[in-house]
């Protein structure tokens, strides 16, 4: 039996506040072909279909054409909502979807707690499917009074255990939550303190893990358990990820094969670093795609007026303009030089405190955090 994994579409993100639209039709159209070509019994999307709980007019419309496709094809298509998206929205229709063989899970509450397999079959026998839609500790105790769901793993487990799993046969989750260990990229929400973690450990009962949440393409543990990423670069920090879908192929009890099948963007995500005076000669970009999405980093050491201006006439999709030169890294001086012992955020902590007067908050420092190791991992 195939599957094909993907998740995180974000349909209706921005990149720097410019629209995505058309990079997500066209990664979409490819998915559709891929979808044509292996021709896999079931499509898994593991949540955060849309970027927001509230998403625009060209986002439903992108999955109204995305799904109208796959509805079309000889192949089943089960949903489960992220983080990112309204579990409500989502779900909307879901009893006529499902007559099309497009299954979304519903709300995850007291009426829907008792998670619902969709059923397949081949020469090996029965296929259960289980949509475990993104949950949160107070989403379990809410829905089952009686479990312990202090944190996410215990959560999830709890929601687990209700399963009336048959371990004979094969069973594969689809399941939106951060797993321990997990490499996370800037584009992917943060929770403060990493109190979303969830122990993959307990999801040994499963013979694979089709994963949503983290858009680098990663397994976690075992081969099995896995991030399809998401289909398309949404930050910088990406920049060198290869993006791609997840092919799936399940024989007998026990025997899992996982091939990732590569997506080529509309426009690539590169970062651009050079003196002004390189990056507008003519014969360094010539041959370029100059309007991919970029980032440049300028090591001129006088500031050039109206820099990001005369770039995008060469470079029409520029979003990101700053400077490695000697007047930027003094200013960071003081924290790379920070005593043994003291961390850069520490650092920054005491900075703030001396400046304001005020120690920073949790917010704070889980939004510092990622820029300071991006810092000192010479990304910025």
């Amino acid at each position: 039996m195939r599957l094909f994994h993907i998740s995180d579409l974000h349909l209706g993100k921005k990149l720097s506040e410019a629209p995505l639209v058309e990079d997500q039709r066209f990664m979409l159209a490819q998915l559709c072909a891929l979808v044509k070509t292996h021709a896999p019994h079931a499509v898994l999307i593991a949540g955060d279909v849309f970027d927001k709980a509230t998403p625009s007019a060209e986002a439903v419309g992108l999955l109204d054409a995305f799904l109208t496709e796959l509805a079309a094809l000889d192949t089943q298509v089960v949903i489960i909502s992220g983080n990112h998206d309204s579990a409500e929205r989502l779900a909307y229709g879901a009893a006529l979807f499902a007559r099309q063989r497009v299954h979304i899970s519903p709300v995850f509450d007291r009426a829907h707690a008792a998670i619902q397999p969709i059923r397949l079959a081949d020469e090996h026998g029965e296929v259960c499917l289980w949509p475990l839609p993104f949950i949160k500790p107070a989403h379990v105790r809410a829905a089952l009074p009686d479990a312990k769901a202090e944190t996410y793993t215990q959560a999830v487990a709890a929601v687990l255990d209700t399963l009336p799993l048959d371990t004979a046969q094969r069973n594969v989750l689809l399941c939106h939550q951060y797993m321990t260990g997990a490499e996370r990229s800037d584009s992917e929400e943060l929770s403060i303190g990493g109190l979303d973690n969830v122990d993959a450990g307990i999801l040994h009962s499963f013979d694979y893990v089709a994963l949503g949440h983290l858009h680098r393409a990663q397994s976690v543990g075992r081969p099995t358990v896995r991030y399809a990423g998401s289909p398309l670069k949404y930050s910088f920090s990406e920049v060198r990820d290869h993006k791609s879908a997840t092919l799936v192929t399940l024989g007998q009890k026990g025997a899992v094969a996982v091939e990732t099948l590569p997506l080529t963007p509309l426009h690539e995500l590169r970062a651009l670093r050079g003196t002004y005076a390189e990056l507008t000669l003519r014969q360094n970009y010539a041959d370029t795609h100059v309007d991919d999405y970029l980032h440049i980093t300028l090591t001129d050491e006088a500031d050039i007026p109206d820099a990001l201006a005369k770039l995008q006439s060469i470079y029409p999709n520029l979003l990101r303009l700053d400077y490695d030169n000697v007047r930027t890294r003094e200013a960071l001086a003081p924290l790379a030089a920070a005593p043994e012992g003291r961390t850069p955020l520490m650092m920054l902590a005491d900075f703030y405190q001396g400046q304001y007067g005020a120690p920073l908050s949790d917010a704070q420092r889980a939004y510092a955090l990622p820029l300071l190791e991006r810092v000192w991992e010479g990304k910025a």
